[in-house]
């Protein structure tokens, strides 16, 4: 049964910038609740109870943000707020967290190799810290994931969630070149990293959910950087492939919402519909926002 899920966190969030010159951006509100703790909550619903953040320096908030805050609670309830305690349940969740520190920002993949230590030969869940999926209740996807990886024995060694997106828009992602598609659930022929438009062997965008055997790791160490300097995991995945390894791929649930938030539009549109959909103030910022 696989419990472990690694939640890379490190990243500088540049494309957010002045937003995120001191505040990580996964600690970024999104109506009630910063992006990670959505992601948190997402992986304890679907049954993953060791959670690994891969942090760095700059990113403390993340950290202090899952411990149990005992003065706030006493402040809370020494102040006749005891209604509130009700948005600290989190803290309570049965979940272990544990982080280590990517020391260099060089890429996804290096962050996920920098798990390998505390990972070691168990097989893992991937979960992007800035990608939220679901809105009014947590996804199923990753809870899906590892049943078929459970399942499978050692037959497939990696499991990617996919979403369709506009074709247009194909280059802004990791994008599937499915051997041939057969339901929700197909084999990868490739694993294309920001096609061009006119050149994508599909609109399936990777949806920052994956999960993994450790045989991962043995690829990471493989993947030449890019230009910039940075590990890809795309890349090592496409090592996988190309080695003759089973990777398969998995579409999300018609109608299950994806917020990849990677920049300001995607961070305001995933902001409005959290906020517009709030069941306590939602109506009045539409009245509002109607007005205006």
């Amino acid at each position: 049964m696989i419990d472990l899920a690694v939640i890379p966190v490190a990243g500088r969030g540049i494309d957010l910038l002045p937003l995120t010159k001191s505040q990580p951006k996964e600690m970024l509100p999104v109506g009630r609740k910063p992006i990670v703790q959505y992601v948190v909550e997402e992986l304890i619903h679907c049954r993953i109870n060791r959670l690994l953040l891969v942090t760095s320096p700059e990113k403390t908030s993340v950290e202090n943000h899952f411990d149990t805050n005992k003065q706030l609670i006493w402040h809370l309830r020494r102040n006749g707020k005891e209604d509130l305690l009700g948005e600290l349940a989190f803290e309570r969740a049965e979940a272990e967290y544990f982080y280590v520190r990517q020391r260099r920002q060089n890429g996804l993949g290096h962050a996920v190799l920098a798990a390998q230590p505390f990972v070691q030969q168990q097989r893992f869940v991937v979960a992007l810290g800035d990608t939220i999926l679901g809105r009014n209740q947590p996804s199923n996807i990753v809870k899906r994931m590892t049943e078929i990886f459970d399942r499978s024995g050692n037959d497939i060694k990696a499991l990617i969630a996919f979403d369709e997106v506009p074709a247009e828009k194909v280059n802004q992602f990791g994008i599937a070149k499915p051997k041939q598609m057969q339901g929700d659930t197909f084999e990868l022929e490739d694993l294309i990293e920001k096609p061009l438009v006119d050149q994508s062997p599909s609109t399936l965008a990777v949806a920052g959910r994956y999960v993994f055997s450790p045989e991962i790791f043995d690829f990471l160490c493989r993947t030449e950087p890019d230009k910039s300097g940075a590990v890809q995991l795309t890349d090592a995945i496409r090592l996988m492939i190309r080695s003759g390894k089973k990777v398969l791929g998995i579409r999300l649930p018609p109608g299950e919402l994806r917020y990849d938030i990677s920049n300001f539009e995607s961070y305001y549109k995933a902001f409005l519909d959290f906020a517009l959909h709030d069941p306590e103030h939602g109506n009045i910022l539409i009245d509002w926002l109607t007005e205006r």
